[in-house]
């Protein structure tokens, strides 16, 4: 071979070189790259006929040409594995190996990236021989082809994951909003509560609300599922809470509405625990319904009520029937203590359910710190219960400390 011809191919694979990394500069879509790898392989080099395979999750097909139109698209041949290095195909399991001759493999760390399948080969410029004369250089543009390709479906995917996060982040702070800034502080009693999401937004839910100056409607709520939709359902139901306030004070009137509002905007696909009280200061009573939630505890005199009676869960019948709104009259100090089911599906290494039994014992030990203690002492009990496993559910404490006060 003449010196004019050597650096003649040798000017070749650099021009080559050069201008797919231009591509790749320049940001060149997909379809672009391969259109320009395609150039180089069959009007440069002369190789009629391709394939080119590339691993994503699945071995799909990048690039072919040189078969006939009728032609299916190849399919990925297990076979092809067995090839680390550049070698003429020999198998004839596969349909592959009827149309063409050699198979290139792409390996990054002993890990396969890509096969190229090449037939129809002009031997005046791409030759197998001994020396595989310019085949290292076909494989050593498929792996910068390739790998290329792959940035841009990580960059691609790492711009949409971004997007995501900024919209659920987003979602996180609109959904703290809609949250109470301020719980009462008074005489009277006072309130804390706890909200920790196990994902970025949830659909556990509370709410205090100042009806006048001795009375006050409150909430806690587990709407079914996770992510944006529960948030979602979780949001409106706050609105509609915070609105039907404005007419009426009446437990039963709101409970009925609320269910309604569930049932219009979920279709019965999903549906919500809900505790729904209202406590009266100056005639020390609390007025609740327990729309299917977890009983919230009041412990008073050195003993534990549970508040159970109410109706079934909201969402899941049109009508609620039998709705029972319950009197706890009080003449003494108490705490009251609500929470959501994933405090209590709170799993520890054996697999075991974090019990009542615990938390009401947690309760007692601190009965004379605060609501904010107390709420912090119960996340503790869960956390140190579950060790190394994660929590499985959103998580809301709501905790008030009741003062007999005589007016």
């Amino acid at each position: 071979m003449s010196n004019n011809s050597i650096k003649s191919e040798s000017d070749l694979k650099l021009n080559a070189l050069l201008e797919v990394t231009k591509a790749i500069n320049n940001n060149f879509s997909v379809s672009q790259i391969l259109e320009l790898y395609k150039d180089i392989l069959q009007n440069r080099l002369g190789v009629g006929r391709l394939v080119l395979f590339s691993l994503d999750k699945t071995w799909d097909c990048l690039l072919t040409y040189g078969l006939p139109e009728y032609a299916p698209v190849p399919k990925f041949e297990e076979d092809l594995l067995s090839f680390n290095e550049i070698e003429t195909i020999t198998y004839n399991k596969g349909e592959l190996s009827k149309s063409f001759e050699i198979v290139i493999p792409v390996y990054h760390k002993k890990s396969p990236l890509a096969f190229v399948l090449l037939g129809d080969v002009d031997p005046d410029k791409v030759e197998l021989s001994k020396s595989v004369k310019h085949l290292p250089f076909v494989q050593t543009l498929t792996n910068i082809i390739v790998v290329s390709i792959e940035n841009k479906k990580l960059f691609k995917s790492n711009i949409q994951k971004a997007q995501l996060s900024k919209e659920l982040e987003l979602a996180q702070n609109m959904q703290q909003m809609l949250f109470p800034n301020h719980l009462p502080n008074t005489e009277a009693f006072n309130v804390n509560a706890i909200y920790l999401p196990h994902q970025q937004v949830g659909g556990d839910y509370y709410d205090f609300i100042k009806l006048n100056n001795h009375e006050y409607i409150f909430c806690i709520a587990d709407v079914s599922g996770k992510g944006v939709s529960a948030a979602m359902l979780m949001s409106n139901l706050q609105a509609t809470l915070q609105s039907l306030c404005n007419y009426t004070h009446n437990l039963k009137d709101i409970i009925i509405e609320l269910n309604k509002r569930v049932i219009n905007n979920t279709n019965y696909e999903k549906f919500v625990s809900f505790f729904l009280g209202k406590i009266n200061t100056k005639s020390q009573q609390l007025t609740y319904i327990n729309a299917g939630h977890n009983a919230p505890l009041i412990y008073i005199e050195k003993k534990f009520n549970t508040l159970s009676k109410g109706t079934t869960l909201l969402g899941i019948q049109e009508e609620l029937r039998d709705i029972e709104v319950d009197i706890f009259n009080y003449a003494s100090d108490f705490t009251l203590f609500c929470y959501t089911d994933g405090l209590t599906d709170t799993i520890n290494e054996s697999g075991e359910s974090l019990s009542i039994e615990a938390i009401k014992e947690n309760i007692i030990q601190n009965n004379n710190e605060s609501p904010e203690k107390i709420n912090e002492s119960v996340l503790k009990l869960a956390t140190e219960y579950k060790g190394e496993t994660d929590f499985t559910d959103d998580i809301a404490l709501l905790t008030l400390k009741v003062t007999d006060l005589i007016f």
